[in-house]
């Protein structure tokens, strides 16, 4: 009789213990499958954001490409279209946006370039006495206006990351200091700070 108490009594405890890893492991198993439920939502909301992104981005593609149509083509039903967008001006190889301002809205040279890249563009490049003449045939009045030149680490360089090659054209390079372009194809430098009119200029489509 003992005996069988004894045993009754460990399998009881064995009974007990295996119950409560069970129930424990139950427990885990129903925390893993919240967690999954969570990881499978966050999966589901990423996916719906990247179909939106998506979605959004082709939008934009589209409407960018029409924007190109109609900037280059000025709505022309024969399929030609301009080397340049409407607005600016053919200085072979590129494009230039001669951007006259009141005194009250002119720009420093930096806030010059940065209304350029709003533009995709950047301060013209005038590289050789050919770009200077396709520069010069637009009426520039007298009061100059910011191209992409300034001196950096004590030397000339154009917003490209290129070196001035004709120092002749401007005086020597003083760090502060950033070019203008007059008409006739007159050079000056002048503080950065200074305000003034500018020219943007990008790359002429091959048409």
């Amino acid at each position: 009789m003992g005996l069988r108490i004894y045993l009754t009594s460990e399998l009881s405890e064995d009974n007990a213990k295996q119950t409560a890893e069970i129930l424990n492991l139950t427990s885990r198993i129903q925390e893993l499958e919240t967690r999954i439920q969570e990881l499978e939502t966050k999966k589901n909301n990423l996916t719906q954001k990247i179909q939106d992104m998506t979605t959004n981005w082709n939008k934009l593609s589209i409407s960018r490409a029409q924007w190109s149509i109609d900037s280059y083509c000025l709505g022309n039903t024969d399929d030609k279209c301009q080397a340049c967008q409407k607005g600016w001006l053919l200085t072979e190889p590129s494009c230039s946006a001669i951007i006259i301002a009141e005194t009250a809205n002119q720009k420093t040279w930096e806030e010059a370039q940065e209304d350029c890249k709003g533009r995709n563009s950047d301060l013209a490049v005038v590289r050789d006495s050919e770009e200077k003449e396709a520069m010069n045939e637009n009426n520039l009045g007298s009061r100059g206006f910011w191209i992409g030149l300034r001196v950096e680490d004590g030397e000339w360089k154009w917003v490209d990351g290129s070196d001035l090659t004709d120092g002749s054209w401007i005086a020597a390079p003083v760090d502060g200091l950033c070019a203008l372009f007059y008409m006739d194809n007159n050079w000056s430098s002048l503080s950065c700070g200074e305000k003034r009119q500018w020219i943007c200029q990008k790359k002429a489509l091959s048409v």
